[in-house]
């Protein structure tokens, strides 16, 4: 599911949202997601999972195509672990 397939589900489930206000929903749920990541903060969303930021050190790397050493500079990227609800209603045993 991409993100106007649940604006769309979401505007066919609840009969008093249009598409619009909808993806309005989804768009300030989504920002406020963004957000906190940005500010360094964790998301948890019972049952579901949680989104943390993860901070990686700089480290040498090498470019593919030249096959010449790089140096990759410290970078902090979102990272989501899987709830134990959500794990266990994927592998079927919920």
């Amino acid at each position: 599911m991409n993100k106007s397939e649940l604006i769309e589900a979401l505007s066919q489930k609840e009969d008093l949202l249009t598409e619009k206000l909808a993806a309005d929903v989804v768009n300030l749920v989504f920002d406020g997601f963004a957000d906190e990541l940005a500010k360094g903060g964790r998301i948890e969303i019972r049952g579901f999972g949680s989104f943390v930021v993860r901070k990686y050190d700089s480290y040498k790397g090498r470019n593919p195509k030249t096959g010449k050493s790089i140096d990759v500079s410290t970078k902090k990227l979102p990272f989501f672990k899987v709830g134990k609800e959500l794990k266990q209603r994927v592998d079927g045993k919920y």
